[in-house]
């Protein structure tokens, strides 16, 4: 007769798989973020205030403009 095939797997209910190696740490992840959007700020902020503005060109036809002070 034919014989019935066992399984000699043992079951492993409930084991962890093993830990995955982050690249950063987690806990210093915030900061490290933190820092990374601060400096493209300042990267933001010195090249918007290093710019030279266009010079101004002159006013539109028949313009007329307002002085600060009016006298009644």
């Amino acid at each position: 007769m034919a014989q019935k095939k066992t399984n000699t797997k043992v079951r492993q209910i409930g084991k962890n798989p093993p830990e995955k190696k982050h690249i950063i740490d987690p806990r210093y992840k915030n900061a490290i973020w933190t820092t990374v959007i601060l400096i493209i700020l300042l990267i933001f902020f010195i090249v918007n205030n290093t710019r030279n503005e266009p010079e101004r060109g002159p006013y539109p036809p028949n313009y007329k403009p307002q002085s600060g002070v009016q006298n009644n």
